[in-house]
């Protein structure tokens, strides 16, 4: 291989290692002058989508341009970034810096597409706007989220609180996000409670990645939501017995939940629905939407008490 095509791909190699890097830095590496590079640069341009964005930014990639695809832990990059500084460069082969940036080359690009991946996940999953917020008054925090659930790295968030219409700062160990009730909802270890708990996403105010690492042991969250039907937990369990009408049956069997009913056709071809749940609100606010295709057989306290609403309802519109 010639002289010229070894300092080409020198080059490559730097650029991908170094976006942003210098025509002076790039000569420095390719030991060789700042015209001879601009003229390689030339050359480059014709093959290698490289970018200028102007004066003092420096030389980077457009787009996807990578070569020597690399994974490197966050503890190995760490590590191999600050190894130039701890070397007595002058006991080791003149190829050293080289090696270097072949290896930093491979870990930067592939940090950038994995970055890219989830960012366009995150753009397809579209989330609603609460009624009081303008559109844009509503900032996304579905990428760092995501970015720190996949790093298992703990978040700093600013979090609004309804019930007590408080804002406050927090620590959270992001585990997993959940669809509840068309709205994401973040199941995460709270630092300031002392414990796991579910937060609605647009209800943060400000959300960023720490450096700090967390484990989530043995967190399943199959477990945790076992009785859970939506977003409300209690301590006690409550065992529903519900009887749907035909119509609404094969709608029934289509839901997707945390809780396993045991379900029971009938012979007239409605559906005995049995559920136990931790929080009776979100189970009654789901079983309304099916209006009178659903009647509650137990508990009968419960049945009592949808009578009442009945009742309360009809005095309202009559």
């Amino acid at each position: 291989m010639s002289d010229k095509m070894i300092r080409l791909m020198k080059m490559v190699i730097a650029i991908q290692a170094n976006p942003g890097i210098s025509a002076q830095e790039l000569a420095d590496k390719c030991e060789t002058s700042e015209r001879t590079v601009y003229r390689d640069l030339r050359i480059l341009d014709l093959v290698v989508p490289i970018t200028n964005d102007g004066y003092g930014t420096g030389y980077r990639f457009i787009g996807n341009f990578a070569m020597y695809p690399l994974n490197f832990t966050e503890e190995e990059e760490m590590v191999f970034s600050i190894l130039p500084s701890m070397l007595d460069k002058s006991k080791l082969s003149p190829l050293i810096d080289s090696v270097y940036d072949k290896v930093m080359a491979t870990h930067v690009k592939e940090k950038q597409k994995r970055r890219e991946a989830i960012e366009n996940f995150t753009n397809l999953i579209q989330m609603g706007t609460p009624a009081y917020k303008a559109d844009d008054d509503s900032p996304n925090y579905l990428l760092p989220i995501m970015e720190a659930i996949i790093a298992e790295k703990t978040l700093r968030a600013v979090y609004h609180t309804q019930s007590r219409n408080t804002v406050t700062e927090r620590e959270i160990d992001p585990y997993c996000l959940v669809p509840r009730e068309q709205r994401f909802y973040l199941i995460g270890y709270c630092h300031r409670k002392q414990d796991i708990l579910m937060f609605r996403m647009s209800r943060f105010h400000g959300v960023e990645m720490t450096t700090k690492n967390f484990d989530k042991g043995d967190f399943d969250i199959h477990h945790y939501m076992k009785h859970t039907w939506s977003v409300h937990r209690g301590d006690s369990l409550i065992t529903f017995k519900v009887k749907f009408q035909p119509d609404v049956v094969r709608y029934i069997k289509e839901e997707e939940m945390f809780v396993r009913p045991k379900m029971t056709d009938l012979p007239d071809g409605s559906l005995l629905f049995e559920a136990t749940v931790n929080h009776e609100q979100g189970f009654l606010n789901w079983l309304a939407q099916y209006g009178p295709s659903a009647e509650i057989l137990e508990p009968l306290s419960i049945r009592k008490q949808f009578i009442e609403r009945l009742q309360r309802w009809m005095e309202i519109y009559n």
